[in-house]
C-alpha cells in the first residue's frame, strides 16, 4: 500500500535549502541519523499533496517540454503568503503572473532550483477524502 509521496531536491547547498525549508516555509521535520561528520538531515513533512501529470507536447507544434519533474506549493491567497514567507527572509525570482491555472511567483530556494508558489484557478485534489 503506498502510504505517502516523498519528493526530493537536489541541492549545490543542502544545509541552506534545508534551513529554508525549516526556518523560512517553518515545515516540520524529524531528523534521521545520519554518518558521523555529516550535516543533519532532516526530512520535512509538506502537508496535502496531490500530482498533476502534464504533456511534453502541447496544442501547437511549438509547445514542447522535454520529460521532468517539477515543485509546485500551493496557497489560498498569493499576496499574503508571500508577504508572510517574505517576512521571515524568502526572495522571489519572478513577479506575480496570471495564468490560465492560477496565479504564480516563482521563489528562489538556496542551493536549489526556484519553486513555483501558486494560488490555484483549478479544482484541487489535495483535499478529497480517501
Amino acid at each position: 500500500m503506498i502510504t505517502a509521496v516523498h519528493t526530493l531536491i537536489y541541492s549545490d547547498d543542502a544545509p541552506a535549502t534545508r534551513a529554508f525549508l525549516r526556518d523560512v516555509l517553518q515545515w516540520p521535520y524529524v531528523s534521521d541519523e545520519v554518518p558521523e561528520g555529516d550535516p543533519e538531515w532532516l526530512i520535512f513533512r509538506t502537508g496535502p499533496s496531490e500530482v498533476g501529470v502534464h504533456p511534453t507536447t502541447g496544442r501547437d507544434a511549438t509547445s514542447r517540454a522535454s520529460r521532468h519533474h517539477s515543485i509546485s506549493l500551493m496557497c489560498d491567497d498569493l499576496d499574503a503568503t508571500m508577504a508572510d514567507l517574505a517576512s521571515r527572509g524568502a526572495q522571489f525570482a519572478t513577479d506575480p503572473v496570471e495564468e490560465s491555472f492560477g496565479r504564480l511567483v516563482f521563489m528562489k530556494v538556496p542551493g536549489a532550483d526556484d519553486i513555483m508558489l501558486y494560488e490555484p484557478q483549478h479544482a484541487v485534489a489535495y483535499a478529497l477524502e480517501g
